[in-house]
């Protein structure tokens, strides 16, 4: 009978396994090593075959791709799949890559962080507590401490992993509002509400500051008025002598600054605000000081250019973007603060998940100290990165691409068809095509033309901005394989497109 009985058991699991082919686990290895194979030949594919950074496909052509696919019909097979997102996706997908892609902060990958993706992906850790995640969250941890001491923290500081830049300067924002109202007027936020003093909070910027503490301002209730924004010197950054007059201008006013936001590489220009004089500020009127060095955190790799960032070890947060100067695929961003304790201001706890004698037992549960719950293991990327290139390796790629960014600016300037706005502390050049003198162009109009033929053709990729109302374009250098002759040869194809607007107006 238990010979039958097994036998039953046998074949009903068997059936059962059949019908769940696409499970990732052990009887399933054969249909995992099958499709990882073609998606490794998906992607090899994507880069032998984009010799530009960009198809130049318009939105209209390709969405109208779309209009006949019912997402409830499933596709035969694996091969199926794979040519309908090559024609969807892959096959013009931007190619950060390519070293004429010098528009966005979007940098290429290493490799060892992409072989770390099939782990993190497949094995699907979460990082918000321990039974989730074990040695994951100790790999996380130990690359924390190291960032940390990179900066220049002392060993009571501490970090989380987290999704971007964006989402580290709103806890940034969080906890200078937090431990204001705390500190200053014993309200806890966190349980009461905010404070009715919490209208006039102000939070001190550079005009050129990334657009997320503004949204982080709105999103934490204190609208973006909170906001104060100090006007650049030449070389666009914070002018710290403005910072001090609208501090004290804010106060005559009666209202109530709380914090001030360095910037250690601004997106636009890729300068870096006066650190350790914004330091001191903020320590003489008691605020908050943050530091959003998500492009300028790559400065950290290399003795040549570190001491563009003295300074932010005065800070009493940090943010830190791998997926940008450390050459991780997104996501994979940091959050660090100087003194550990600060993240009581937002921890809570769950009965099932971190209950409050996990910490009396030292368990380690991330999750105490970030505003997501479920986080993937984006750790583990970085892990194999400094382990097979290490922090050398790293720091000779960010040496590579600030040279080739001041070989470039010096290109510009002696170009005379260009103009050039700033040299930058790290890669980014803002400049425009300045047509003929001898004839009244609006260079607005033919600087936009430009930036529009050059997403048409995608023959190489350049962003665009504004300052003072005029319009610009932007090398964002973050490819040390894009060489000086590669911006050379960007320059021809946008002095082509110059003079074709040129000679058409």
């Amino acid at each position: 009978m238990d010979t039958v009985i097994t036998q039953q058991t046998v074949l009903e699991r068997e059936n059962l396994f059949k019908n769940l082919k696409n499970l990732f686990c052990e009887v399933n290895v054969h249909e995992y090593q099958n499709a990882m194979q073609k998606a490794q030949e998906a992607v090899v594919e994507f880069l032998e075959e984009n010799n530009q950074p960009f198809s130049g496909v318009s939105p209209n052509e390709l969405r109208k791709q779309f209009e006949n696919i019912n997402l409830n019909e499933q596709s035969k097979n694996y091969d199926e799949v794979f040519d309908e997102v090559k024609t969807l996706y892959t096959k013009h997908a931007i190619a950060f890559h390519h070293p004429k892609y010098v528009a966005h902060l979007n940098c290429p990958v290493v490799i060892p962080a992409v072989i770390a993706e099939v782990l993190i992906s497949s094995i699907n850790s979460s990082l918000d507590t321990w039974d989730q995640s074990a040695g994951g969250t100790l790999m996380e941890q130990k690359l924390i401490e190291w960032t940390c001491k990179e900066i220049g923290f002392s060993k009571e500081s501490d970090g989380v992993f987290t999704s971007g830049g964006s989402q580290s300067n709103l806890m940034g924002m969080l906890l200078a509002r937090d431990h204001y109202s705390i500190k200053h007027f014993n309200h806890n936020i966190k349980k009461n509400g905010l404070p009715i003093h919490a209208h006039r909070f102000r939070i001190f910027v550079s005009e050129a500051a990334h657009f997320s503490i503004q949204k982080s301002a709105s999103i934490l209730g204190l609208g973006e008025q909170a906001v104060v924004k100090i006007k650049t010197d030449r070389s666009f950054k914070m002018n710290s002598i403005l910072l001090e007059d609208a501090i004290k201008k804010e106060i005559e006013e009666g209202n109530i600054p709380i914090a001030i936001v360095g910037t250690a590489g601004t997106t636009d220009f890729g300068n870096i605000d006066p650190l350790h004089n914004i330091s001191v500020i903020a320590k003489k009127y008691d605020l908050w000081f943050h530091v959003d060095a998500a492009y300028g955190c790559a400065l950290l790799l290399t003795e040549n250019h570190r001491h563009l960032i003295h300074g932010i070890e005065e800070a009493d947060s940090v943010t830190v973007d791998y997926h940008k100067s450390f050459f991780q695929p997104v996501s994979s961003s940091g959050f660090l603060v100087k003194d550990k304790n600060y993240f009581t201001l937002i921890t809570h706890y769950a009965d099932y998940l971190n209950p409050k004698d996990h910490d009396d037992n030292a368990i380690p549960n991330q999750v105490n100290k970030s505003i997501q719950t479920t986080r993937r293991f984006d750790a583990l990327k970085l892990w194999f990165t400094l382990r097979i290139i290490g922090k050398k390796g790293l720091g000779d790629y960010i040496d590579t691409i600030i040279q080739t960014a001041k070989k470039a600016a010096v290109m510009l300037e002696n170009d005379p068809e260009f103009e050039i706005l700033n040299r930058s502390d790290i890669s980014a050049l803002v400049f425009r095509y300045s047509a003929n003198p001898f004839k009244t162009f609006d260079l607005n109009r033919i600087n936009t033309y430009i930036k529009s033929q050059l997403y048409k053709h995608g023959n190489a990729l350049v962003a665009g901005t504004k300052v003072n109302g005029q319009f610009y374009l932007k090398f964002t250098i973050l490819n040390p394989l894009t060489t000086i002759e590669d911006i050379q040869s960007t320059l021809t194809i946008i002095r082509k497109y110059g003079n074709e607007y040129v000679e058409v107006n």
